[in-house]
């Protein structure tokens, strides 16, 4: 398999009072092959947001280096970064961060429009993606009259709809019910398998991160797969 993304000697800092520095991310390399599903969990304040957001292009790094599908984008224009960002990634956050006054397929249709896609193709491609997450009796109701583990569905519909190259998820059942996480889980590993995109997923779940095809752990700014002790 190819690799489609790399980081390379990458550290995050952050400054503090009197020339001090918060070290966040320290040297650190890794890489994730395409069409694999990625697990990063770690201790509250490790880094791993951090982590996923220089990954997905979202923050920049203070060091190092990132590419995704061999193309370096840690200096990539802002432009560049969000036409990188609308046709070869998606996010789903902790928080749908859905837009409240627009439908549910209409938030699923956005990401195709802001891509140029015609409004008849992306209502076809967002109706095709509503009924994967079997919303399709939602399909008109606005976010606010959504329950949670719906708008989460909707958000991983909305993620899937340029077919992304990879989907970046940030502790996408953290807000959730058990019997809502484990059907979220178990609906977005099944859409990335069918949809043939990467997923790089951060967190505190361990269930969830051992259903992935890879698990890594980070701790003290470095990443690294877990002793086969610890997945049992």
């Amino acid at each position: 398999m190819s690799k489609i993304l790399e980081m390379s000697k990458l550290s995050k800092s952050f400054p503090l009072p009197l020339k001090k520095k918060l070290e966040i991310l320290s040297d650190l390399d890794f890489s994730v092959e395409s069409g694999l599903s990625v697990s990063i969990t770690g201790k509250s304040g490790c880094g791993k947001s951090t982590l996923l957001q220089i990954a997905a292009s979202l923050l920049k790094p203070t060091t190092g280096s990132v590419k995704i599908d061999n193309k370096e984008i840690s200096n990539m224009s802002e432009k560049d970064l969000c036409n990188l960002r609308n046709k070869k990634l998606g996010f789903i956050f902790q928080n749908s961060l859905l837009l409240e006054d627009f439908s549910a397929i209409e938030n699923i249709m956005m990401p195709l429009l802001i891509n140029k896609v015609s409004k008849k193709n992306a209502e076809a491609r967002a109706k095709e993606l509503i009924e994967l997450v079997d919303l399709s009796n939602r399909a008109n109701h606005k976010i606010q009259q959504l329950s949670g583990g719906e708008k989460q569905r909707i958000a991983i519909a909305r993620a899937l709809a340029n077919s992304p190259s990879i989907i970046f998820a940030d502790e996408p059942t953290g807000s959730l019910d058990e019997k809502n996480a484990q059907f979220i889980e178990d609906l977005l590993l099944s859409l990335v398998k069918k949809e043939k995109t990467t997923l790089i997923l951060v967190t505190h779940n361990n269930n969830f991160a051992d259903k992935c095809d890879k698990k890594y752990i980070l701790t003290f700014g470095k990443i690294e797969e877990p002793e086969k002790e610890e997945l049992v």
